[in-house]
């Protein structure tokens, strides 16, 4: 008989009941396992037990082992210390759904003489048939979950390789069924939209980020709840927006990986993120983005460019060197290092010098970039010159529009600061006065509104009152660009401008030194494969020995 395994010694002891559901979906959604759970104290009392213990610290909680259960410890520390008569539960399953906490919880009731009690059937460790039975269960305890665990993921990833998997939407979407939609309010799309323009106006997200800085213009930002809300622009914002494929219309999933390990603390969760190759999902053209895919893809480049690695030129910086992060050794094919030296840290040196900084090898070369920036910019503005009236009717024009994106966010911003009071006002009108309670709050939010109204049509004031650039005639453009070899030495021409200038027509500039002439040759590879050879007498050589024209022939000995 099943009887037969309870003996008066463990009806002496007290029987622990243990209640437990994986989740806290479960626990609210799940009334009727609960209570079938807590209704095991009456087989529990049908068996002779007098002292029943309820523990159900553990409601809300997985069996699986990844996180702590402080009832399940507390169950086996009482079965160790001899206490217990019997564990129940209504499924067995219900106490671990791994092999860790399955065994130590069998071997210590074999071992002080506590049986299992189930709603089926009551088991003792100490037999051996019943051992055996209790191991096989726990092993399809835990291959179940395993099971149901591979099920549920193949479904989601099939689904997400159709595109119709949308766990959550960025700022500047909503989740419309399978699929992103826009966001209706046009001042977050505005918002966005100017990001990418900024961003592939100035190069990088940096200086996007200076500009948003420098005429206060907010950004949105998703918040938890799902409610978006305008804040102070930050680096990892702008990042988010200009690296995420779905502001290009693409459907994206599988960017991540999480990797589970253990700590003094408990359990620690990291997420690492995939390169683009280790992605699940890649669709383009899914969806409706705030700037198409190609120049998404091509803004993205931009960006991932500016980081200073050995495949990348890096950001253009403040420093007067224009080729930094250009020039490359053709003896190693490492690049060039820059520093700079005199006085006021004005005069730059490119030298060769990884080999000695990473192995301690020796030097390749190393020569002073004056000359070498001087030639590079004679070669620069014989191709830019023709080119100079239209660029400078089109730097002309890029000043206006300037303006007139700071003037629409502001008038944006203006418009919903308006609202906000609006929607202010209409609250503390519907309130009953004698309520002061509740009307001197609404009047509160009603004057903070007000004071925000105030805030941005000062900023769109200012930003009207100051004084526009002044519109300059095609003669006068003309003449300009005549003498561009003026502006491009002018002391207000910013260095960043000048060496964005060089990144676009220069692809890479390769040097090396010919001893037996004491020559710095330069070869130059432009972009759209054409190449040409500079050659320069090293400082310190025949003074007036002038640099040789820009060659056209192809160059035959860099691969």
């Amino acid at each position: 008989m099943i009887s037969d395994k309870v003996r008066p010694h463990h009806l002496e002891r007290k029987a622990i009941l243990y209640v437990r559901q994986s989740s806290a979906h479960q626990v609210l959604h799940n009334r009727e396992s609960s209570a079938l759970q807590y209704a095991m104290r009456d087989r529990l009392t049908a068996l002779g037990w007098s002292e029943i213990e309820v523990i159900d610290d553990d409601l809300g909680r997985s069996a699986a082992g990844g996180v702590q259960r402080a009832g399940f410890e507390r169950m086996v520390a009482e079965v160790c210390l001899g206490k217990v008569g019997a564990v129940c539960a209504r499924e067995v399953s219900r106490f671990a759904r791994n092999s860790r906490d399955w065994q130590q919880l069998i071997e210590m009731c074999r071992v002080v003489d506590t049986v299992l009690v189930d709603q089926e059937t009551i088991y003792a460790p100490r037999h051996g048939n019943d051992r055996l039975l209790l191991g096989l269960k726990g092993s399809l305890n835990e291959y179940e979950l395993d099971l149901l665990r591979q099920r549920s993921l193949s479904a989601r990833h099939e689904k997400a390789r159709r595109g119709e998997l949308v766990v959550a939407a960025p700022v500047g979407f909503v989740k419309a069924g399978d699929r992103y939609e826009k966001d209706p309010d046009r001042r977050v799309q505005e918002a966005i939209k100017l990001v990418f323009d900024k961003v592939e106006e100035l190069g990088s997200a940096r200086q996007a980020l200076c500009w948003l800085h420098e005429y206060n213009l907010d950004l949105p930002v998703k918040q938890s709840n799902g409610d978006t809300t305008w804040r102070r622009p930050s680096y990892s914002a702008i990042h988010r927006i200009i690296e995420n494929p779905v502001y290009g219309g693409a459907y994206a999933y599988g960017k991540t990986a999480v990797a589970a390990g253990y700590t003094a603390e408990g359990v620690s969760v990291k997420v690492r993120r995939k390169t683009r190759n280790e992605w699940l999902t890649l669709k383009p053209n899914t969806h409706e983005g705030y700037v198409s895919w190609e120049r998404f893809e091509a803004i993205r480049t931009m960006v991932s460019s500016n980081v200073p690695t050995g495949r990348h030129h890096g950001a253009p910086k403040h420093g007067d060197a224009l080729l930094a992060g250009l020039i490359r050794c053709k003896r190693c094919g490492r690049k060039l290092t820059l520093r700079y030296s005199g006085m006021k840290h004005h005069i730059p040196r490119y030298s060769c010098s990884r080999a000695w900084m990473d192995n301690g090898g020796p030097h390749c070369i190393a020569f002073g970039g004056l000359r070498v920036d001087d030639a590079i910019e004679e070669a620069l503005l014989g191709v830019v010159g023709p080119g100079a009236i239209a660029a400078a009717t089109a730097a002309a024009k890029e000043a206006g529009e300037r303006r007139d994106q700071v003037r629409d966010a502001l008038s944006r911003d203006l418009e919903a600061a308006r609202y906000a009071a609006d929607r202010a006002f209409r609250q503390y009108d519907a309130a009953d006065p004698t309520n002061r309670l509740v009307a001197s709050e609404l009047e509160a939010r009603w004057n903070r509104a007000l004071v925000h109204v105030a805030e941005v049509e000062g900023k769109l004031a200012a930003h009207n009152a100051s004084t526009p650039a002044p519109g300059v005639a095609p003669a006068s453009l003309g003449v300009l660009a005549s003498n561009l070899r003026t502006v491009w030495s002018a002391p207000t021409t910013d260095a960043r401008v000048k060496k964005r200038i060089v990144r676009t027509l220069i692809h890479e500039v390769v040097a090396n030194i010919d001893d037996a002439a004491s020559e710095i040759v330069l070869i130059v590879h432009w972009v759209g494969g054409a190449h040409s050879e500079l050659r320069l007498p090293k400082p310190g050589a025949d003074s007036a020995t002038a640099p040789l024209p820009i060659s056209s022939k192809p160059c035959v000995s860099w691969c």
